[in-house]
C-alpha cells in the first residue's frame, strides 16, 4: 500500500471465525454494508478466492445516489487478510486479528481522487461500525 492511504479500524466483540464468515457471506453483506440508515446494499456477488471477483451495489433507498463497488481479489489468506483491486485500479487490504474473544478489522485503501478524503474516511468508518453492530447483535452461540 502507498503512503497516503486511508485507514479505518473497528474492534468487534466476537471471535475471528464468526467475524470472517459475516464479512464474506453475501446475505450478511447485504445487511451490514451500508454507511447510513437511508442506504441499502441490494446486490452482492462475492467469490472470496485468489483471483475471484466481487460486486456490491450500494445506493440510497430512494435510488437517488449510489455506486457499484467491484473488482478482483488479489490475495486471500482466510482468517487473516484480503487484498483486492477495484476496477478503477485502486488497491485495498482488509486485515483481521483476533485478541481474546474479540477481532480487530482494519481496512486500508487508496482514496478516490475526486472525493474528499474526509468523506471517504467517514464513509468507510461508518460501514465498519455497521458491521460491528451487525455482528455483535447476532445471537450466535460463541
Amino acid at each position: 500500500m502507498k503512503p497516503g492511504n486511508l485507514v479505518a479500524t473497528v474492534l468487534v466483540g466476537k471471535p475471528l471465525d464468526i467475524v470472517w464468515q459475516k464479512w464474506i457471506t453475501p446475505e450478511d453483506i447485504k445487511k451490514w454494508n451500508i454507511p447510513f440508515n437511508n442506504w441499502c446494499c441490494p446486490t452482492v456477488e462475492n467469490d472470496v478466492t485468489n483471483g475471484g471477483r466481487f460486486f456490491f451495489r450500494m445506493e440510497t433507498k430512494d435510488g437517488r445516489e449510489g455506486f457499484d463497488h467491484k473488482g478482483k481479489y488479489d490475495e486471500v489468506m482466510p482468517l487473516q487478510y484480503i487484498k483486492y483491486t477495484q476496477n478503477d485500479g485502486r488497491k485495498s487490504i482488509i486485515e483481521f486479528q483476533q485478541i481474546d474473544q474479540n477481532t480487530i478489522v482494519r481496512e486500508s485503501f487508496e482514496p478516490e481522487k475526486l472525493v474528499p478524503n474526509e468523506v471517504q474516511q467517514e464513509f468507510c468508518q461508518s460501514v465498519l461500525q455497521r458491521f460491528k453492530e451487525y455482528v455483535e447483535e447476532d445471537n450466535l452461540v460463541d
